[in-house]
């Protein structure tokens, strides 16, 4: 699971403190996918970083009792000077996985040919992309974070292999999911939660989380 125990965090942006999270307690529990509603500019992404460990909390504590991802899309784990190859092989040691299965695994998904093997700097900010989802699905989590600031893969043939085998996940695994829009959520969660004003509602079902998101963006 992944729990949330009288977490506060807050921002400083030069004129006012931005509240993220305010004394906020919640749980995460395997099996349970969650998808949180959130009006952009109100800490989407400041959240699902907190989750995987990137930021820490300004008060409380994150307790993580299951192999959580890093969110899709986040760059910060690869290094630009070296290739795809070398990349997928050093993570996989990383997370105690085979790093001959994680490099195929990239080389299929990615489908970047002579490229895997040049640094990352050289890469396209599409093919960056294309290596970081492939990387996110080869290893082996019991519970992905997905965040959705996250880049769109433009590769038609990419979005539709990477698509299908991130819904084949779903059956097995657990997704955390931040949007703004309830129809993303529809596609990974029933459980859902509505980020605002520092709290967060945490619902049985996306479609209470929708009638109080409504709410908030007509009052």
């Amino acid at each position: 699971m992944l729990e949330f125990e009288n977490v506060s965090k807050s921002f400083w942006t030069g004129s006012q403190r931005k509240v993220i999270l305010d004394q906020v307690s919640f749980r995460v529990e395997l099996g349970r996918s969650l998808g949180v509603l959130a009006p952009n500019g109100t800490g989407k992404t400041t959240l699902i970083n907190m989750m995987a460990g990137l930021e820490k909390p300004d008060e409380g504590v994150i307790r993580r009792g299951c192999n959580i991802s890093f969110p899709l899309g986040f760059m910060g784990g690869v290094i630009n000077r070296v290739s795809a190859m070398e990349n997928s092989r050093y993570i996989a040691r990383l997370y105690g996985m085979d790093p001959d299965y994680v490099e195929a695994y990239c080389r299929w998904l990615c489908d970047l040919g002579e490229y895997f093997d040049q640094p990352l700097g050289t890469y396209s900010s599409g093919m960056r992309s294309r290596f970081t989802f492939a990387l996110l699905l080869a290893l082996d989590f019991d519970m992905y974070l997905i965040d959705e600031g996250m880049p769109s893969y433009t590769d038609v043939e990419f979005n539709k292999k990477a698509g299908a085998i991130l819904q084949e996940r779903l059956r097995t695994t657990t997704i955390v999911i931040v949007s703004h829009s309830p129809t993303v959520l529809e596609k990974f969660a029933r459980q859902a939660a509505v980020l605002m004003n520092g709290q967060l509602y945490m619902f049985d079902t996306l479609e209470e989380a929708k009638e109080l998101y409504d709410y908030q963006a007509q009052s």
